[in-house]
C-alpha cells in the first residue's frame, strides 16, 4: 500500500538543526530510516520534503484525491498554516501527524497546532521513533 510521508519546512537540514532537540541523523538517513520501517509494515513510502506552503498543499491534495495515507511533520506550518490544515482536511484517507521533538516541551508558540485538530491522531517527542510509530499506527487504522 503507498503511504505519503511529509515533512514540513527545514527538515532536509536536520544536521545542521540543534541535535539536542532534532538528533544527529541527518534527513537521507531518515528516509532511510523511514522507508525501511514502511516496507517491513508492507508500505511503499513516498518520503518527501519542502519548504513550501504551496507545494505541501499540493500534496495533500495529490493524498486527498487518491485516498492515499498521510503521516505528517509538518514544522513550522503546525502552528500558523490554516491553509495546510484546510487542505489535510480534505484528506479522508488516515492522516497522522508526527514531531521529532515534542512542542509540548519548548517554546510556548509551538504549543498550538492547527493541523492536530483533523489529525486521526499525533505522535510526538520520540525523535525517528515518531515516525516509526505513525506507521505502526497506521497500519492497525489500514488493515
Amino acid at each position: 500500500m503507498r503511504i505519503l510521508v511529509l515533512n514540513g519546512p527545514n527538515l532536509a537540514r536536520l544536521d545542521l538543526r540543534d541535535s539536542a532537540i532534532y538528533g544527529s541523523m541527518t534527513f537521507p538517513d531518515l528516509v532511510k530510516f523511514i522507508s525501511a520501517e514502511a516496507a517491513e509494515l508492507g508500505f511503499d513510502a513516498e518520503v518527501r520534503q519542502t519548504d513550501s506552503e504551496s507545494q505541501m498543499i499540493g500534496w495533500l491534495h495529490e493524498a486527498a484525491d487518491g485516498q492515499i495515507p498521510v503521516i505528517i511533520n509538518p514544522a513550522a506550518f503546525t502552528h500558523y498554516s490554516y491553509s495546510i490544515r484546510d487542505a489535510a482536511e480534505l484528506v479522508k484517507a488516515p492522516l497522522i501527524e508526527v514531531h521529532l521533538s515534542n512542542p509540548l516541551a519548548r517554546e510556548e508558540f509551538r504549543h498550538t497546532s492547527v493541523i492536530s485538530g483533523i489529525a486521526n491522531g499525533t505522535i510526538a517527542g520520540f525523535g525517528p521513533d515518531s515516525y516509526r510509530l505513525a506507521l505502526m499506527a497506521l497500519a492497525r487504522m489500514v488493515k
